[in-house]
């Protein structure tokens, strides 16, 4: 049931996007240290009282840390406040039981700090750690807010003996359990109810007998009493309205502000049960009633009285109560108005709903399966937060799952660990003191939060008003900068709106007594130049009369001093190793060393770290490629076949022409040198006369001596094995003889049965004539009488 919960806060601006046109440290111009540290997070103001150079503004005192180090601005000199998190309240997270003893709820504590302190830089986090730990045994009031329209008759009947039933489950949750009961119909007004005498009296049938419609009643404020629950609730009677849309909203409303129904600040819990919709704000415009709900209480004698007089809460005016009072709220519905109150449940932070059967016979496992879920869950929220202040969460919750954003506000299933960061982008023009609090929804404790916002440099306090730095005391002397009293103007405060004459001061701001004041690369303040900035803040004009830059040197790879030097005063000052107009000739012969280590491969000259090769036939980076050139191994082969071996096309000639390498004879070619043994070597095999490959290898030596390795041992061919061929042809040709008397005896089997089928086809097909013999003759004559009558 621990709950570690981290919590991230943060200011509007807080991401510093360094780009190619500038920072936010130099853009903003600022003019005192107090402006440039509300620039951004990593604005420092340097101090130094000779940083500045000749014609450089004020505001370049403002920069990133490491720009103005880089500009000669020691570290210490540079002023960089940072924000700090103080906890004020630590009280240890405590269970309802201690000692034995049960405390009070005003006694237990669930969330740990309880108050902290912090200094806002701006555009700087700061980080804070918070835990949540739900305390067993916590007290419970329940207040059943119940629908009492007509067709919620049979509902009643089973509410009558909620409160001992929920009682007895109640227990095994918490022995600190109180219960209350309301209910509610509609507004008193046509068109939500009849108006009619006899209706006010009964509405429904004249069969049935029903209580005069009402609003909300509260029936029985919290107590922990179950019997009385029943008791009063078995009094109750059904009512009746026109509209199928109920009128819940102003009851939840009462129930949530009114002090009659006793909470405590203990866990709240309200089930709100009914069968149809509801009404919201702009509904009672149907009625007549046009004031908008005023979220105040107005129970007399337990009845709501202003019904007809202020129209419906709107929802997210319920969220705002509910949440103010602590209040997680059940929707106990039938199915037919579930998707309705799931999109309700959406808008209302710490809301369960549950399906409720026909007549309300499942409501007390509702309740509890609504409360384990809500109970398993923990939704943070703060209060309103001061301009220019939002705040966001993340969660790591106990199964492992991390959220950011509003889903890191909430973990299920309990048991979370969070974290808080703040991070501020101005200060507020109310003051340096704001204060916010952060809560878990349902529950009354809350963390307190200090935020102190960091307006001013440390140095500001130690400013010299009157300072003679500034010109007379003209203006104060603060963090190394004249800050110029009304009406002055200047570095250091030297100048009068009132009295400067500007043609007077501009021929100052000429350089050799041109046309051109400040180079047209400023502007003349006071008879002094002062650089334009550029977008660019690691461009900058300098000097006297502006007439130097950093950005306008001579370039090469379209880097400025090819990247090697630094612009001064629009001339190339190389690093080490480095010369030319644009640093780009390089004086390392690093890059020109060639696989064997030689300059060029011996055969060019290094030029600004560059090759030219002196041999034509050579090219390349290092003058190493030669398309013409035979291999080394193809080049030198006859050599060493002559000198190993004595044979060869240069064998008469070998000593005067072979006698450039040292030999070195090895029996096998695995004794041969490997790659790693020297730093650059060849591997050859070559073909003699008579077809046998031999091995060498060929290798320069730092001292350009050659050293050639090579193998006594011959690979020699061997003569082929002239029996097993002639036994394999001869096989070969018996095996296919046999193959294709196989396939002909195979192909008459199949012709013969062929036609023994088709003999035996015809044979059945046979029809043999049945006629008379013509030369029968019948041995009975018949003669007819030809006197017969037939009689």
């Amino acid at each position: 049931k621990d709950l570690p919960l981290m919590i991230q806060t943060m200011m509007d601006v807080f991401v510093v996007c360094v780009c190619a046109d500038g920072n936010e440290c130099t853009k903003a111009s600022a003019q005192s240290c107090g402006e440039c540290i509300q620039a951004g997070e990593k604005c420092g103001w340097c101090t130094d009282e000779d940083f500045l150079k000749q014609g450089e503004q004020k505001s370049t005192r403002c920069d990133e840390i490491e720009a103005l180090i880089k500009k000669g601005c020691s570290k210490a000199s540079i002023e960089d406040p940072r924000g700090t998190v103080t906890v004020n309240k630590n009280q240890s997270l405590t269970d309802r039981t201690q000692d034995g003893v049960k405390l009070k709820p005003d006694q237990i504590t669930q969330i740990q700090p309880q108050k902290l302190t912090l200094d806002l830089r701006s555009g700087e986090a700061q980080t804070f750690n918070l835990t949540f730990k739900r305390a067993e045994d916590y007290p419970i009031d329940l207040y059943y807010l119940m629908d009492l329209s007509y067709s919620m008759k049979d509902d009643l009947e089973n509410v009558k003996n909620l409160g001992t039933d929920l009682m007895f489950e109640m227990q095994k949750i918490t022995s600190d359990f109180r219960i209350g009961f309301g209910s509610f119909v509609e507004k008193t007004v046509m068109p939500y109810i009849s108006t009619t005498p006899a209706k006010l009296l009964n509405p429904c049938t004249s069969d049935q007998n029903c209580t005069s419609p009402f609003s909300y009643k509260n029936v029985l404020s919290l107590t922990a009493d179950g019997s009385q629950f029943n008791n009063l609730v078995s009094k109750q009677q059904i009512s009746g309205n026109l509209d199928s849309p109920e009128g819940g909203f102003d009851a939840i409303m009462q129930v949530t502000v009114c002090n009659q129904i006793g909470w405590r600040n203990v866990t709240r819990l309200l089930v709100f049960s009914t069968d149809a919709g509801f009404h919201f704000a702009g509904d009672g415009k149907l009625g007549g009633i046009v004031l908008p709900n005023d979220g105040k209480c107005h129970l007399q004698e337990n009845m709501y009285t202003m019904s007809h007089y202020y129209d419906y809460p709107s929802i997210a005016h319920l969220v705002q109560k509910l949440s103010e009072n602590n209040i997680q709220t059940i929707f106990a519905v039938t199915e037919e108005f579930q998707p309705v109150y799931q999109e309700l449940k959406n808008l209302i932070p710490k809301s369960a709903v549950g399906t409720l059967s026909s007549d309300s016979g499942n409501v007390i496992k509702l309740i509890i399966d609504a409360y384990n879920s809500l109970s398993s869950e923990i939704i943070l929220e703060n209060s309103r937060l001061p301009e220019g202040v939002s705040i966001s969460y993340i969660s790591h919750c106990k199964n492992g799952v991390s959220e950011k954003g509003e889903n890191g506000r909430k973990c299920s299933n309990i048991s979370i660990g969070d974290q808080v960061r703040i991070i501020s982008s101005s200060c507020p023009s109310k003051g340096k003191s704001e204060t916010i609090k952060i809560k878990p929804l349902g529950f009354t404790e809350e963390v307190e939060i200090v935020l102190n916002f960091i307006c001013e440099c440390e140095c500001h306090e130690d400013g010299i008003p009157n300072s003679p730095a500034c010109h007379f005391g003209n203006g104060t002397l603060e963090c190394g900068a004249c800050r110029c009293n009304e009406g002055r103007i200047g570095r250091v405060c030297e100048c009068s709106k009132d009295e400067v004459r500007t043609e007077d001061l501009d021929a100052n701001c000429r350089m050799d007594n041109g046309t051109d004041i400040c180079s047209n690369n400023g502007d003349c303040v006071c008879g002094t130049c002062e650089c334009k900035k550029r977008d660019n803040p690691e461009e900058r004009y300098s000097g006297k009369f502006c007439e130097c830059d950093n950005f306008n040197c001579d370039r090469s790879n379209n880097k400025l001093c090819g990247g090697h030097g630094r612009c001064e005063c629009r001339k190339c000052i190389c690093d080490a190793n480095y010369t030319g107009s644009a640093c780009d000739c390089s004086l390392d012969p690093s890059t020109c060393l060639a696989s064997n280590k030689q300059i060029c491969n011996g055969r060019g000259t290094c030029e600004c770290g560059v090759c030219k090769c002196t041999d034509t036939k050579f090219q390349g980076p290092t003058c190493e490629i030669c398309p013409t050139c035979p291999g080394v191994c193809t080049e030198h082969k006859d050599c060493v076949q002559c000198r190993a071996f004595g044979t060869g096309d240069k064998k008469d000639t070998c000593e005067k022409e072979c006698s450039y390498f040292n030999l070195i004879i090895k029996k096998k070619k695995e004794e041969l040198p490997q790659p790693n043994d020297q730093p650059y070597i060849n591997h050859c095999k070559e073909r003699d006369a008579n077809d046998c490959w031999f091995f060498f290898t060929y290798a320069t030596k730092n001292d350009s001596t050659v050293e050639v390795h090579v193998a006594e041992e011959l690979e020699c061919p061997s003569g082929p094995d002239i029996i097993p061929i002639v036994a394999g042809v001869v096989a070969g040709i018996v095996l296919i003889g046999l193959a294709l008397l196989l396939i002909w005896k195979l192909l008459m089997i199949i012709h013969d049965r062929r036609e023994f089928a088709k003999f035996e086809k015809e044979k059945m097909n046979a029809k043999w004539d049945a006629g008379e013999n013509p030369i029968y003759k019948s041995a009975v004559t018949t003669v007819v009488n030809p006197k017969y009558e037939g009689k």
